[in-house]
This record gives C-alpha cells, sequence and structure tokens, in this order.
C-alpha cells in the first residue's frame, strides 16, 4: 500500500522553495493530519534543529509518521556537495548528511540525497565528479546501514545538477555504489522534464524506487498541472511500490489548497 504523506521545511533560506508547509511544525501536523495524510517528511537546516522527543510526542498526538528526512540544507546553507573535488569538503558534507541519517533513524525516516550531490560544472570532469559522488555514497549507505535504514538518493533535473538527471542514470549509480539500501526517489517534476515516458522509467527502475515525490508537472500540487497520473500509478502498482507518495510542491494558491488538492489526487491516483 503507497502512503501519503507532505513536506514541511524548516529552512527560512529556503522559503521559496517546492514545500507545502513552512515554518511551523506543530501547525504543519495537525492541518497533515485533518487532511488525512499518513506522514510528513522534513526538510531541516541540520540533523539537530529538532528536537526528537519533541518531534515524537507531535507525531503521536496527531497519529503520523515522518516519511523521509531532507539533506539539502547542507548545500542551500552550507554549499555542501558529496562530488566536491576537496577532500576535506567531501568529509564534512559526508558529517551532515551522517547528522541527518541520526536524526532520522529512529523514526525509521531514511535521508533524502538531492541538492547534495553537487555539479561537476567545470570544476572535475563528469566522471571524477561520478567517481567522488559514489564514493560518498558508498560511506553513508553503510552507515544507514548500520541503523537498519535506507539511504534515498534523488535524480534531478538538467537545470539543477550535470550528474544524475534519469532513474536509468541514478540506477546506473547505484549499482556503481553496490550498496543494497540505497534507493531512487522517483521525483515526478524532474521526471517530466527530463524522462521520454515517466511510467516507462518506473517500469525499468522495478525494485530500485525507495521514495516517490508526488507533484505536477509545473511544480504544483498533483491535479494542477498536466502530469498523466493513470499509467504512473498502474506502473508504481505493477513494480509492486509499498513507499510513500510525499507531496513535495509549492504551497499555491496556499499550503492548505496545495495539500488539499493533493490528498484529493493521492485517493484517486494511489490510495487503495
Amino acid at each position: 500500500m503507497i502512503r501519503s504523506a507532505v513536506t514541511v521545511c524548516l529552512v527560512p533560506e529556503a522559503s521559496a522553495g517546492p514545500f507545502v508547509f513552512h515554518g511551523d511544525l506543530p501547525g504543519a501536523c495537525r492541518e497533515a493530519a485533518a487532511l488525512g495524510f499518513d506522514a510528513i517528511e522534513i526538510f531541516a537546516p541540520s540533523g539537530h534543529h529538532v528536537n526528537p522527543h519533541s518531534l515524537q510526542r507531535l507525531l503521536e498526538q496527531h497519529n503520523l509518521g515522518l516519511a523521509a528526512v531532507g539533506t539539502g540544507a547542507g548545500m542551500v546553507l552550507h554549499g555542501l556537495s558529496l562530488c566536491d573535488p576537496d577532500e576535506s569538503s567531501r568529509e564534512r558534507a559526508c558529517r551532515f548528511v551522517k547528522a541527518i541519517i541520526d536524526f532520522g533513524a529512529p523514526f525509521e525516516a531514511p535521508a533524502i540525497v538531492g541538492s547534495m550531490q553537487g555539479k561537476a560544472a567545470g570544476a572535475l570532469d563528469k566522471q571524477g565528479a561520478l567517481d567522488n559522488l559514489a564514493n560518498s555514497l558508498r560511506e553513508l549507505a553503510r552507515y544507514a546501514a548500520e541503523q537498519g535504514q535506507n539511504l534515498i538518493f534523488e535524480p534531478l533535473n538538467r537545470y539543477e545538477t550535470d550528474l544524475v538527471n534519469t532513474l536509468s542514470d541514478g540506477a546506473a549509480l547505484l549499482d556503481t555504489v553496490g550498496a543494497d539500501n540505497l534507493k531512487l526517489l522517483a521525483d515526478l517534476f524532474h521526471m517530466n522534464i527530463e524522462e521520454a515516458s515517466i511510467a516507462e522509467a518506473i517500469s525499468k527502475a522495478h525494485g530500485k524506487i525507495g521514495h516517490v515525490h508526488f507533484v505536477d508537472s509545473n511544480r504544483r500540487a498533483a491535479g494542477l498541472g498536466h502530469m498523466p497520473y493513470e499509467p504512473i500509478a498502474e506502473a508504481l502498482a505493477a513494480s509492486g511500490y509499498e513507499g510513500f507518495a510525499s507531496v513535495e510542491a509549492f504551497p499555491l494558491p496556499d499550503a492548505l489548497v496545495a495539500a488539499s488538492m493533493t490528498m484529493q489526487s493521492f485517493r484517486r491516483y494511489l490510495a487503495g
């Protein structure tokens, strides 16, 4: 069974980013529960920003889970990337992600590596950057495995990285890393830009997808763009996917409308 989740951003510097709820974690949990979401996905400044005991009480109060935790603040706030040509910078990036892994592990919430994959962008040739990224992910996947957790890797569109843009690119990277607990994030917005067929890409990545960002073609809530959800839903069902479909979308026209519209689309296409 696919479960629903909604994003909560706690990074003021990312206030213009594609997250449904911003800043108010208790309020976001209250609204998420009222709309019927199963979980929240947190984008935090660091692995130490949210008190885990307070979060546990909050989740229990609203009967919510923690679907995943983002690591992108490492790039947004500190300019860290896992492919950096400087070894000490890569080590700092890995420490940042490990702290996020530590935060999510007690909640069985995997860390997501997206923007922290970085870019080659002239500092290295692409293969050198990919080699650095693979080595970093191998270390991080091993660290997550020690805590019984997956690590989620997100291919991004060409305007955000020059490294891993498609699910097939991501699958090749996973094969290079060789860690069973390293999974892919299928973000429908990025896939709408990069994939010839989103449904076919999902089918070919059978068994390798560990998380889904459920969003429309324009990065608004599902149902507010032109995404063809029926074949996507069929491909996910055929692959046996049973993780979260989490809404990482702009809060347009406002957060409640975006969250409500997503839940309507989730129930129509993915629930059951």
